[in-house]
């Protein structure tokens, strides 16, 4: 008789820390506010979260959720949330999980690829269901989590199973779907990631042993889905009173009122939300002495930015920032000390961004850049020492296909012997200290006659003007006979200045500089069209388009 296989999957870890520390808070979620404006608080400890996981996981079982079923998951972070995508790993079900903030018909479209069979949301999603059913054909089954109005299903409370019965834990594997996971789709088409239980093990690993988490670790959860992994690793998870999906809008008293009120010691945020709260915490004179560590990520963070938000923290706090993607997180570390000190002027003369050092669970390597398929490894592939070229990685943590994406499966994708490697779609290189550095998105370079152009190091040599709030890089035409284009988006305070003379100022460190000295056209936008959830990832395809119609060409 052959051995049993180990059960891979998140919710055993969630167990465990059940029975370790059974009366230990594992989720706080804010309830209402009294008179005062003085917040109240409700929350599970980790037996309660287990136990009410299990209630939900017989109820799914009892609804026909059950192993291998497509779940769309449209729930706010709450108590709910958190115990819901647990039960649905406890049964084996698959949560589809779109990002709102690419919009409502990017959304809903992405919905409909997922092929999903059963719906749990609040009513919002019940509603967008109605508006656009021939999106949802493939759901048959609803569940509403808040009040029920005009439409059919099951309510939390009757899927909520009760009295409580332990629930078993479906043997799932390392190689079963555990999740679809689309990507924004904010430089290309919005695709399903396919995460199995597996890559969630390896990036719950690797999260643990690239941070030096203590016993009593609180973390302020602004990103739900990232904030998983602490209930997995006993790790306090506050939720705070925001709007996840539009960090560049949080009312920064309400997050350092969190962070004060639980004591939080780990923070993940994106840059958007960094540098909303450390404006006001810089001109308020903010300190957050609890905090041990910042983890950022989700878009490019500057040295600014980072710089910014370090005035709030003491003792020796850091902002560690991670690169990585929908399909492979997290890939680089980065401390705030090291890139204040030694690599931010280095960016500004146009280096590039230092993203860090790999993950100790990760192999990484630098390819030459070509937009055709790669189908197999080659010893021919990596670029010389120090040159740019597409960053590739490998590992546990690197999801291995999207969801009935067969033609983006080989573009994006090497086979190497039984294994495979990503083609991150970046660009980059390696310096002889072993940091790798972001040069910008492949499909974002500027191809001309002469020489191909980069747009991260190329925009740093203009950002640096005390008038730019940021610039892009972009081409007209086609390559290889492309015309390169900076767009400028000035500062708020800024935008009456003498554009001709600003523009000369432009043409200036244009041609002080080797990589921008064949840059002969810049034109300034009024905002850039960016990304609802960070404002930072610039829709740079919308800005040629602009760009090619102001110069004719």
């Amino acid at each position: 008789m052959e051995p049993s296989k180990p059960i891979i999957n998140v919710s055993t870890y969630l167990r465990e820390m059940a029975a370790r520390q059974p009366y230990k808070r594992a989720v706080v979620y804010p309830v209402g506010r009294d008179h005062g404006g003085r917040v109240a608080y409700s929350h599970l400890t980790f037996r309660q979260l287990d136990r009410e996981s299990d209630c939900l996981a017989h109820g799914m079982t009892n609804a026909g959720i059950t192993r291998g079923v497509r779940t769309i998951l449209m729930v706010k972070p709450s108590l709910e949330f958190f115990a819901l995508v647990f039960a649905m790993f406890k049964v084996g079900a698959v949560p589809v999980v779109v990002d709102p903030g690419m919009g409502i018909k990017r959304m809903v479209s992405c919905l409909q690829e997922g092929k999903a069979k059963a719906l749990i949301g609040i009513p919002p999603a019940h509603v967008l269901r109605k508006i656009y059913p021939k999106f949802f054909t493939s759901v048959d089954i609803w569940v509403t989590v808040g009040k029920k109005w005009f439409w059919s299903g099951l309510t939390f409370k009757q899927l909520r199973q009760t009295p409580w019965k332990k629930f078993s834990i479906t043997d799932t594997g390392k190689d079963d779907i555990a999740a679809i996971l689309f990507t924004t789709g904010s430089t290309g088409p919005a695709k399903g990631a396919v995460y199995t239980h597996g890559v969630f093990d390896a990036q719950l690993q690797a999260i643990r042993s690239n941070f030096d988490f203590s016993p009593d670790e609180i973390d302020l959860t602004t990103f739900p889905l990232f904030a998983l992994f602490y209930p997995a690793l006993g790790i306090t998870s506050v939720i705070p009173d925001m709007d996840p999906t539009k960090p560049a809008r949080v009312n920064p008293p309400k997050i350092i009122e969190a962070v004060v009120n639980h004591g939080v010691t780990n923070m993940f945020a994106s840059p958007a939300l960094l540098n909303r709260v450390g404006t006001y915490g810089k001109k308020h004179g903010v300190k957050l002495p609890s905090l041990k560590r910042v983890i950022s990520a989700g878009a490019p963070v500057t040295a600014d930015v980072i710089d910014l938000f370090s005035n709030m923290l003491m003792n020796d706090a850091q902002i560690h920032t991670g690169y990585g993607a929908t399909e492979a997180m997290p890939v680089l570390l980065m401390g705030s000390r090291e890139i204040l000190s030694d690599t931010r002027h280095l960016s500004e003369k146009g280096f590039g961004v230092c993203v860090g050092r790999p993950v100790n669970t990760i192999d990484i390597n630098i390819i030459k850049i070509t937009d055709d398929q790669i189908a197999d490894w080659t010893d021919d592939l990596p670029v010389e020492e120090g040159e740019i070229g597409e960053l590739v990685v490998k590992g546990g943590l690197v999801t291995r296909r999207y969801f009935q994406k067969p033609r983006h499966d080989a573009l994006a994708k090497i086979r190497d012997g039984e294994g495979f490697w990503h083609r991150m779609g970046d660009l980059g290189w390696m310096d002889n200290k072993g940091r790798y550095w972001f040069c910008g998105r492949k499909n974002h370079r500027v191809i001309t006659r002469d020489k191909t152009l980069f747009t991260v190091p190329c925009e740093a040599v203009f950002n640096c003007h005390p008038s730019v709030f940021r610039t892009a890089l972009v081409g007209i035409g086609t390559a290889p006979n492309q015309t390169p284009v900076i767009c400028v988006e000035l500062q708020a305070g800024h935008k009456r200045i003498n554009k001709k003379a600003f523009l000369l100022e432009m043409k200036e460190l244009a041609d002080g500089n080797v990589l921008t000295e064949n840059i002969k056209h810049f034109l300034i936008h009024p905002a850039f069209p960016v990304d609802i959830r960070h404002n930072s990832k610039i829709f740079r395809e919308q800005l040629a388009e602009w760009a090619g119609k102001k110069l004719n060409r």
